[in-house]
């Protein structure tokens, strides 16, 4: 009998090493593929101000996406989000039906993080983003556990880094 659990693949790394491009190139994989899958991007799932991260809501809005999706069919998840490998035990209890969980936490170099925010952010917000990138990659490498993958992105095409993670999580 087939095993029907979902399985999940967490993306996730500071800002500027490039989670949501590797999980449109994941995307266009498996679309290749032919895999049947859903991208989630975790931001988006609490993007709201006054924050309300400590209320669960992320966790919360993704328990009601992915009920959608697995309604479809859907066994497969890409879930983006900076955090999201040191978040792994609750983003799982948030699907349900105790999945498969493949955590990867791309990584880059200080310089090459600096370089793709400035292509995005400007003044002040390159700067406070630089600022948050540089404290979640301290924090990020220190906290995630060695079941969490490392992947370098440095010099790295993102359909490279999509065929490394894709692999790793065995689809």
């Amino acid at each position: 009998m087939a095993d029907e659990r979902t399985s999940v693949l967490l993306i996730g790394g500071r800002s500027g090493v490039g989670k949501s491009t590797v999980a449109a190139a994941v995307h266009d994989l498996l679309v290749g593929r032919d895999v049947p899958h859903a991208v989630v991007e975790g931001d988006a799932l609490d993007l709201a101000h006054p924050t309300p991260w400590e209320h669960g809501v992320a966790a919360a809005n993704l328990a009601d996406v992915w009920r959608r999706y697995r309604s479809l069919g859907h066994r497969r998840l890409v879930y983006t989000n900076t955090v999201s490998v040191l978040e792994a035990d609750v983003l799982a209890a948030a699907v349900g039906d105790q999945p498969h969980v493949t955590s990867v936490l791309l990584t880059a170099s200080d310089g090459v993080a600096r370089e793709r925010l400035r292509r995005r952010e400007q003044g002040e917000s390159y700067d406070a983003h630089v600022t948050r990138s540089d404290a979640a990659a301290g924090r990020l490498e220190a906290a995630a556990g060695d079941d969490v993958h490392r992947v370098p992105t440095d010099g790295r095409t993102p359909g490279e880094i999509a065929a490394e993670v894709v692999a790793l999580a065995g689809w």
